[in-house]
């Protein structure tokens, strides 16, 4: 109980606060970064790419390529690309929250999943200066409306660049609350640093190799 009239402390003030972060040099730093590391990590991981792209058209029909509408920095709306690790149909009764063990999920879409391979076609968003390689995750316009209607702030995620991987996807990834990704994201919007993307980029490594927190 105490543990958690911290946490609503912290989110209060935070959600109040009409403080401007200025990240300073490290910002244009951060984005160039961004486009050398996404070039090249497309680069080595484009057999990877083919491989499971051929697989994916082979275990079911439809485009190995998956385009999903999210909201960016700002609110700016733009589609995020990933390999496709559901059904066709997954989505014929509308959008959904993905959920563990979820029955829409290929054969093919778990592995890439927990190993986040389905995740590396982003890096052509980033390339593009829609996301960042780390930062917190976009989410789908449905879902920013939900939650920003029943979370007060939660909107305030929209204040940097979405990324590949973030904060609050290494501590605890899928399995969190709306309202606890809003405390984790706002804890690195707050702190971001060369030190704590580092940080970010360890724990990632960690998450690909083990599968923790996938859906």
């Amino acid at each position: 109980m105490e543990q958690r009239k911290v946490k609503d402390t912290f989110l209060q003030k935070e959600i109040h606060s009409d403080t401007v972060y200025d990240y300073g040099i490290y910002s244009t730093t951060k984005h160039i970064g961004d486009i050398l590391v996404a070039l090249f990590l497309l680069i080595l991981t484009a057999p990877v790419l083919l491989i499971f792209c051929t697989l994916i058209k082979l275990e079911s029909k439809g485009p190995a390529f998956f385009l999903q509408e999210r909201v960016g920095i700002h609110g700016k709306k733009f589609n995020v690309i990933k390999l496709r690790s559901m059904r066709n149909d997954a989505e014929k009764d509308g959008a959904q929250w993905a959920v563990k063990n979820d029955p829409r999920v290929t054969r093919i879409g778990t592995f890439i999943r927990k190993t986040r391979i389905d995740e590396i076609p982003q890096l052509i968003n980033v390339l593009k200066g829609e996301m960042s390689l780390i930062g917190p995750r976009p989410e789908r316009p449905i879902f920013t409306k939900k939650f920003s209607d029943e979370i007060p702030g939660f909107e305030k995620r929209l204040s940097v660049k979405p990324g590949l991987t973030g904060w609050a996807q290494v501590n605890g990834g899928y399995d969190i609350t709306p309202y606890e990704k809003l405390l984790l994201d706002l804890y690195y919007i707050q702190r971001i640093s060369f030190v704590l993307d580092m940080k970010i980029l360890l724990k990632t490594i960690k998450v690909v190799f083990t599968g923790d927190g996938a859906r």
